[in-house]
């Protein structure tokens, strides 16, 4: 089954009962139990529910994973799968990282006697470098944000069965449809499924996807103890915003390629993060490990002020925080997705105050570069 076929046929989406196109949305907390002293297979919603079910059931699907979970946000998965850590323990992670990634870290592991390292991604050496005795866990987020670095997966996945530590990768960006980490080797899949699997910014959910029985387990415990479960509501509109997820993902990466040209040859730009661009230092690797390049890029200008200049006259894309929606985004770093961080942290990953992020939705294309141009000439 190819992939854009297996999004809409690869996992459960007619009601096995009344032959319904769609999942019913299951709005209930708690389940009648006929014997109580039987297991049935739900009984409280916190523990489980026929919607967020299938919405798991989906997800791991197009990862080809074995087992999915589903969680409130894309901060709610990523918390639970950091807090698989002791204290005492080490893990490595990618210095280009989201900041509320970063927030965890800094804020919680930090606090509960975790050792972490930030590693430049792009250099594989440096990863193997810095494995200690008490090395638990490989973090890592490829395409990064937002300078969309690259690293390569196999490599990482492969250093971290060597050294027998997990393996944990953040797919967003690229989605299952253009990467599948799991494929490559690594144990563990995140996805913040706010953006690009739901696709229309009307959702707050996170995923995790993985072929270890033992891992799932573990990472269940987490999702049901902690709490962070995803509503049905929210996991019913996921599963209707997946099955366009092909004609999305492949719209709005075919315009980010041009943009990215686009901006790349104006003179107002300093400089263009995209891994399709030639002079892209992971163009290769992005090209050996995926399917495509991405939606998201971001770009450069000269000045804190020429941005706000240019938020002023964008007439589409929303200024927003976060991405992946069908319309087009563009959001300031340094005071939103890493607002969190300190000026030098910021500084220090090449999150400038002069930086764009600019998640490229499905508007028609000539229109979205006109309004860049003239966004631009409009720049002092």
């Amino acid at each position: 089954m190819k992939q854009d076929t297996k999004i809409i046929h690869g996992y459960e989406m007619i009601d096995e009962y009344t032959g319904a196109a769609s999942i019913p949305k299951f709005q209930a907390s708690t389940f009648h139990q006929k014997d109580i002293f039987s297991n049935q297979k739900f009984v409280y919603s916190r523990f489980g529910n026929p919607t967020i079910s299938a919405a798991e059931n989906a997800v791991s699907c197009l990862e080809n994973g074995d087992y999915g979970l589903a969680f409130s946000s894309g901060m709610a998965a990523i918390s639970s799968v950091l807090l698989l850590l002791s204290a005492g323990e080490h893990i490595i992670l990618c210095n280009d990282i989201y900041g509320g990634t970063y927030c965890i870290v800094r804020d919680f592991l930090k606090r509960f006697g975790i050792e972490v390292t930030f590693v430049d991604e792009e250099n594989i050496d440096e990863w193997e470098e810095q494995i200690k005795e008490n090395t638990k866990m490989i973090y890592i987020e490829t395409p990064s944000n937002p300078l969309l670095k690259i690293t390569d997966i196999k490599k990482i996945a492969q250093i971290a069965k060597n050294h027998d530590l997990l393996s944990i990768c953040d797919n967003t960006f690229m989605t299952p449809y253009y990467q599948k980490p799991l494929d490559l080797g690594v144990d563990v899949v995140i996805h913040s499924a706010t953006k690009f699997l739901n696709g229309h910014s009307d959702v707050v959910a996170g995923f995790v996807v993985t072929n270890n029985k033992e891992l799932e387990k573990k990472i269940r415990l987490q999702q049901i103890n902690l709490g962070g479960i995803l509503g049905v509501e929210d996991a019913w509109l996921l599963m209707r915003g997946l099955k366009t997820l092909s004609v999305r993902m492949e719209k709005s990466e075919k315009s980010a390629r041009a943009i990215a040209k686009y901006l790349s040859s104006h003179p107002k730009v300093k400089k263009v993060y995209h891994p399709s661009l030639a002079e892209h230092k992971g163009k290769k690797i992005q090209e050996n490990q995926a399917d495509g390049y991405g939606s998201v890029l971001s770009f450069e200008l000269m000045s804190q002020r020429q941005v706000v200049q240019l938020f002023n006259s964008l007439r589409y894309p929303l200024v927003a925080v976060s991405l992946g929606g069908v319309e087009s985004i563009v959001s300031y770093p340094w005071s939103m997705s890493h607002g969190a961080m300190s000026p030098y942290e910021k500084e220090k990953r090449g999150v400038t105050e002069s930086l764009v992020r600019f998640s490229v939705g499905i508007e028609n294309l000539e229109d979205l570069i006109l309004d860049l141009d003239q966004a631009l000439n409009s720049i002092e």
